[in-house]
């Protein structure tokens, strides 16, 4: 055991207390599933969206795939940086009677209650009845998000929509 020998005298250096945290993270590490290091998921995500294993999300009405808690948490970010202004929560601020649930995505028309059906409706938005374009909603286009970004953007209000408790309620 070469590696102890040389270790030693940095060891003795070292608090006792220090060393074992040492330890605890390069055995945390060791035990972890494989690519589980690819980025930590938020706790809002772990906890609220129940997404220890990937969630199956409609992509259109025939076809799903599944979304890990880390695009759940990187469309949570986009959502905080971009969204929240107007969308705390999943209500909507300048509208409260058209909230981000699940009924209120499925009844607008066309329905915004399947990945792609979001990504249309954030690449080109239009009002809750579908008879114009919305400007309150700023339209997501191609230079801002990519297909992945938007795609896991629509995957966190989606899965917000199923699962957060409170998320989208129309009155504050």
């Amino acid at each position: 055991m070469l590696w102890l020998e040389i270790l030693r005298p940095v060891v003795t250096r070292w608090r006792v207390a220090g060393w074992v945290v040492v330890g605890c993270w390069i055995g945390a590490i060791a035990l972890l599933p494989q690519g589980a290091i690819a980025g930590p998921v938020d706790p809002y995500v772990a906890r609220f969206l129940d997404a220890s294993e990937p969630v199956e999300l409609p992509l259109d009405a025939d076809t799903t795939r599944p979304f890990s808690a880390i695009d759940l948490t990187a469309g949570k970010r986009l959502f905080e940086e971009n969204c929240k202004n107007c969308h705390v929560g999943g209500s909507t601020l300048p509208n409260p009677t058209v909230p981000l649930s699940l009924a209120a995505l499925k009844g607008a028309t066309p329905p915004r209650d399947t990945i792609n059906r979001l990504v249309a409706f954030l690449r080109a938005p239009t009002t809750y009845d579908g008879s114009e374009e919305a400007l309150e909603c700023r339209r997501v286009s191609e230079d801002w998000m990519n297909q992945t970004q938007v795609e896991n953007l629509s995957a966190f209000i989606l899965r917000s929509a199923q699962k957060a408790p409170g998320w989208g309620t129309a009155d504050f």
